[in-house]
């Protein structure tokens, strides 16, 4: 489900793109101080065609949203041209001006007039004034009708502040980039990561069991939550509780650039006892206080999430965590927070980023998801 780029805005006219990259498609993740990119390619199945991570100026992004625009135009032209990608691109945002809710309504068979029903109990439920808002919506499930009441329909509905979204598509035109859409986050995630249950041959007295709710969790700067079942989005939220605190912390108390500073934190982890790690023991012992604090920020929202999402109606049991983005690469997290939460957690890759080291394929995750089409 993909926020489109508005009509009105005049997307740049690019020359003819050589053979390997015209019909390829590129999903873009911007962070703090770095972009990732994914360029995926469908011929019968998707595979991957090209990857980069690149630098960027830090304070040109701010919570997700543009600050230097110039700054980021300038990050994504660079890392394009010098990767030959192509320009075909899909912008993945996470920030608070983008807001997710599940509504139920009755089943309406006309689009059109979903759609307005959709806007309707918008102007009730999304806390922003519509006008300045572009809506998508997507049916998750829903109950069929009974003797007391028609049929119903259950939608995941997005609004994200039309000035952000407008904000980012000048950033990508003034880059020369060609944007097919940009999308929630959390929606490449379950695309990258998300499981679609195959359908057992079973006898007809056996009863089929529901897809299971998983929560995907991508742990960046900020932390990206999306519970699903299959491809279908239920819950989804941005935290703060990502590894930007831990970064700062790092980067006042210790000197350290922000490079560094998330070197030092793959380095000492949370697996190792502090003593057993080489290096210069003061960083080490700030590095660790920096990673259990981010740790027990995270373990919170999770359980705050979790308890949120549980609260719905008719809300899927969630069976277990899957991690994904920076933070699953670093050692021991999981294994920290599994006995806290009481769920299976495991490290969620695509296959077509299994032959990357650990930090690069955790990185490319959800930008290769991005680049996924829906």
């Amino acid at each position: 489900m993909a926020l489109k780029a508005l009509p009105r805005l005049q997307l740049p006219r690019l020359p003819r793109m050589n053979r390997r990259t015209e019909d390829a498609l590129v999903g873009i993740e911007i962070e703090a101080d770095s972009i990732a990119v994914a360029e995926v390619r469908v011929n019968g199945k998707a595979s991957l065609t090209a990857s980069a991570i690149g630098p960027l100026a830090p304070g040109a992004v701010d919570d997700g949203e543009v600050v230097e625009p110039d700054a980021v135009a300038m990050a994504l032209r660079s890392l394009f041209a010098e990767q030959k990608l192509s320009r075909r691109v899909r912008l993945g945002i996470a920030n608070q001006r983008v807001v997710v809710r599940t509504m139920r309504l009755p089943a309406i068979e006309s689009p059109q007039e979903l759609d307005a029903a959709v806007r309707f109990a918008a102007q009730e439920q999304i806390p922003m004034p519509i006008e300045e808002a572009i809506l998508d919506h997507r049916v998750v499930g829903g109950i069929p009708a009974s003797e007391n009441a028609g049929a119903q329909v259950d939608l995941v509905v997005v609004a994200a502040r039309r000035g952000m979204v407008e904000a980012w598509l000048q950033v990508l035109q003034s880059a020369d980039l060609r944007p097919e859409g940009i999308d929630l986050s959390a929606f490449g995630l379950i695309r990258a990561i998300g499981e679609i249950p195959a359908t057992p041959e079973l006898d007809a007295d056996t009863p089929v069991r529901p897809p299971a709710a998983v929560l995907y969790c991508n742990i960046g700067d900020v932390t990206n939550l999306a519970v699903a079942k299959g491809r279908s989005c239920l819950f989804t939220r941005v935290s703060p509780a990502g590894l930007e605190a831990a970064v700062t912390t790092l980067t006042g108390a210790t000197g350290l650039t922000r490079e560094h500073a998330r070197q030092w934190m793959s380095h000492v982890g949370l697996a190792q006892a502090p003593d057993s790690l080489e290096g210069d023991r003061e960083t080490i012992d700030r590095v660790r206080a920096a990673l259990e604090n981010s740790a027990s920020s995270l373990l919170d929202e999770l359980r705050l999430s979790l308890d949120f999402y549980g609260a719905q109606e008719g809300a899927t049991p969630v069976e277990r965590i899957v991690l994904s983005g920076a933070g699953s690469a670093i050692p021991g997290l999981a294994e920290r927070m599994t006995p806290a939460l009481g769920l299976p957690i495991e490290v969620g890759r695509p296959e077509a980023l299994s032959g990357m080291d650990a930090a690069a394929a955790a990185r490319l995750t959800l930008p290769y998801g991005l680049a996924l089409e829906e």
